[in-house]
């Protein structure tokens, strides 16, 4: 690293070997990058840093150091405000506790992670944590519940993928040729009670 090396620099280095999988590497530049927004006093950019590495942790199995980098990340990004990035930091946990099968924690942060995608209006990323939610609380046992929660998520979708677009028009086939959903069958005021 030169001396006129800039964090931002740093950064998108660690960008580009993460995504060509050179995660030893892009390691190194993440702490390099947060230690020095650290230091210019940028706390949002040291936190996504954080983020960051909590994610290459996680891939590494690195499990311990991920939850810390992860928590850390979060608690930052809610003092200073950062609602997107902290539902980013809430999903990135969801994701690792489900890496460890540790099905009720993934759902907790994942829920959370949807609900606060949902306050912002992030229909896109709220729809694909509520996927992933999904597909938790099936493994879970859970399969009304995860099958209800994957099939919100594909409707949360803003860009659904291809084979999102074919299953969600399958779902509305299904549901037509059901006769609508079960909500819509229910009476629209309530059954009379043998109160008398």
């Amino acid at each position: 690293m030169t001396s006129t090396t800039s964090a931002q620099e740093l950064k998108e280095e660690g960008l580009r070997l993460f995504q060509e999988g050179l995660y030893e590497e892009a390691t190194i530049k993440f702490e390099q990058a947060q230690e020095m927004f650290a230091a210019e006093g940028n706390e949002t950019e040291a936190a996504e840093m954080m983020n960051n590495l909590g994610v290459v942790y996680r891939l590494h199995g690195k499990w311990d150091e991920a939850i810390a980098a992860l928590d850390k990340a979060k608690a930052a990004f809610a003092r200073l405000g950062e609602r997107n990035r902290e539902a980013q930091a809430l999903g990135n946990l969801g994701g690792l506790y489900a890496s460890k099968s540790e099905r009720e924690k993934a759902q907790e942060y994942l829920h959370q992670a949807a609900d606060l995608f949902a306050e912002l209006g992030d229909a896109q990323h709220q729809g694909e944590t509520l996927l992933a939610l999904g597909v938790q609380m099936w493994k879970a046992g859970d399969r009304s519940g995860g099958l209800a929660t994957y099939e919100a998520g594909l409707h949360a979708l803003q860009k659904p993928t291809a084979s999102q677009k074919t299953l969600r028009s399958l779902l509305g086939l299904r549901t037509r040729l059901l006769g609508g959903r079960e909500e819509s069958k229910q009476p629209s005021e309530p059954p009379p009670t043998n109160d008398d």
